[in-house]
């Protein structure tokens, strides 16, 4: 992973003074709230319903182990014993106090972290693939990439205050893990007719209100010109984006409104002006990929037996390896998932004895790193398959081991009323009632792939109109209920759920679930996926039995 250098450690640290002292002159009442509000977000400082929620960066989703310690302590000292991980692969604690922000800042700075950027009309974390580096299926690790975007966004004086909040994405893999259709701007690594990688560049997606596909605007861009190009699509997002509307500002509205293939023009002309000067150099890339350098695998990992043999006999072991882990580009290796899903926690809510323990494991299992994961969980990207079995016994000692990753209680969920002040409608609780409602494991296996997003708002921050089943918290009169879309998908096949029908009741709509997946058992074909199910029926045989008793 990439190791900041002085001059990175300088910055953070001039940044967290800086944001002590308005900090304090906010508390004794010499900087107005209006002036503080924009010089929080600055530092991912939000006002929640009970009390201020602090957003840490995690770029690309890389953690060491040392960072992982960090957290914990900072859960354990400065909040309430826990943190969140969100779909932007950052963590975030729902309960500090504001006056103790800059020390949790300075504690942050201290293992090459911040907050910086994590909120505000800026460029955000930008994500990629969890499986990155690893995964069989990639044709260039994306990471080094995600680092040089970080190194020229961070602090970038011409995009911090833009017209609304600015994501990219960017995938290497010929399955896009990472949503890249459903960002702002979505980079993809792909090979030229001559065999040479560059990039293929969309722009104009998003979620939130109005949902939308990004549109490619780029087949293939060398790999010179990466920083270039996201320089003149910003340039134009920054002159030409609306400031009249927050809810019109996102640039999908401005790709919408002027056509595809005029902001495309207008990005190309604006890129040809400025091409020139700021190329990224061959060593310049070399460079920032040797931080990204493989570990060092041992080279008969293949060769162990124990783990067949502890497969055919536990069942339980071998459910969470076809559940939980990933093959692996090294024979005798495996990525894993690590479940933040068990049925009686919040979705993506990590405790500090549990980010103490998870950074054990990596420096005894994974070369002493761990992956975030847009799905709320994290990521041992490199174990022996001969430590798999003692991995997966200490995980389930600290209830880390549930095996669902990829079916129906593995739910995206924003943390909705219980915290978020803009949240029309709560997402923890009915989490909680829809895994009650599939207490059966086999049963959920059995279910096979299924994504439920729910978010208890509009901003959409847990992707629920890509969501296999999607469910939206609106308000009615003061009552909450729920819309529900079906059909969703974020991958490569991306598409924007249907709306099934009117909004569902609080009391109603974990019924309603079990109602669409009780559709899906009885009419799906043989090991028939459910979006598959859904693309061949449609919504109408869904619809008609959450409905039918209303």
């Amino acid at each position: 992973m990439y190791q900041y250098n002085q001059d990175d450690q300088t910055i953070l640290e001039e940044r967290v003074a800086q944001f002590r002292e308005q900090t304090q002159r906010f508390l004794q009442g010499k900087l107005p709230e209006d002036q503080f509000r924009a010089l929080r977000l600055m530092n991912g400082l939000y006002i929640q319903t009970h009390a201020p929620m602090l957003r840490v960066a995690v770029p690309y989703g890389l953690l060491s182990a040392k960072q992982l310690r960090k957290l914990a302590h900072i859960a354990r000292t400065y909040d309430k014993g826990y943190a969140h991980i969100s779909t932007r692969q950052n963590v975030q604690y729902n309960w500090p106090q504001l006056e103790k922000v800059p020390e949790i800042l300075e504690q942050l700075a201290s293992v090459q972290m911040h907050a910086i950027q994590t909120s505000g009309n800026c460029l955000r974390n930008t994500t990629t693939d969890p499986l990155a580096g690893v995964c069989k299926d990639e044709i260039e690790d994306p990471r080094p990439y995600c680092e040089i975007i970080r190194q020229w966004s961070t602090f970038h004086p011409e995009f911090a205050y833009l017209p609304r909040k600015f994501k990219i994405a960017v995938s290497g893999a010929g399955t896009d893990r990472a949503a890249t259709q459903l960002h702002d701007i979505g980079i993809h690594l792909v090979a030229n007719e001559q065999g040479e990688i560059g990039f293929r560049i969309l722009a104009g997606g998003g979620l939130g209100r109005t949902p939308v596909i990004g549109k490619t605007i780029r087949p293939f861009l060398e790999k010179k010109h990466l920083l270039s190009y996201l320089e003149a699509i910003l340039r134009i997002y920054n002159l030409h984006g609306r400031r009249d509307n927050k809810y019109k500002a996102r640039i999908k509205i401005l790709v919408k409104e002027t056509g595809v293939d005029k902001f495309t023009e207008m990005v190309e002309a604006e890129w040809l002006r400025i091409k020139d000067h700021m190329e990224l150099s061959d060593q310049r890339i070399e460079q920032i990929k040797s931080y990204f350098a493989p570990p060092a695998y041992e080279p008969d990992a293949d060769q162990d037996s124990s783990f067949g043999i502890h497969l055919q006999q536990n069942s339980d072991f071998a459910a969470w390896v076809k559940f939980n882990t990933r093959e692996h580009r090294i024979p005798g290796y495996r990525a894993v998932f690590v479940s933040l899903k068990a049925p009686d926690s919040p979705p993506g809510d990590i405790s500090a004895e549990q980010l103490d323990a998870i950074a054990t494991l990596a420096e005894q299992y994974s070369f002493g790193e761990v992956r975030s994961t847009h799905r709320q969980n994290l990521l041992f990207a490199d174990v022996k398959q001969a430590d798999l079995y003692a991995l997966w016994q200490q995980l389930d000692q600290i209830k880390l081991a549930t095996a669902n990753i990829g079916t129906a209680t593995d739910m995206i969920c924003c943390p909705g009323l219980d915290f978020c002040s803009l949240a029309n409608a709560g997402s923890i609780g009915i989490a909680r009632e829809i895994n009650e409602a599939l207490d059966d494991l086999d049963y959920v296996h059995d279910l096979g792939e299924i994504n439920i997003n729910m978010s208890g708002c509009m901003n959409g921050c847990a992707h629920q109109s890509v969501g296999h089943i999607g469910i939206l918290g609106v308000d009615k009169k003061g009552a909450e209920w729920y819309q529900i879309t079906l059909g969703g998908c974020s991958e490569n096949q991306a598409a924007i759920g249907q709306r099934l029908g009117p909004a569902v009741a609080k009391d109603r709509i974990t019924t309603a679930i079990s109602d669409i997946l009780e559709v899906y058992v009885e009419k799906r074909h043989d090991q028939e996926k459910f979006l598959d199910t859904v693309k061949r029926l449609g919504i109408d045989p869904f619809k008609e039995r959450v409905y039918e008793n209303n």
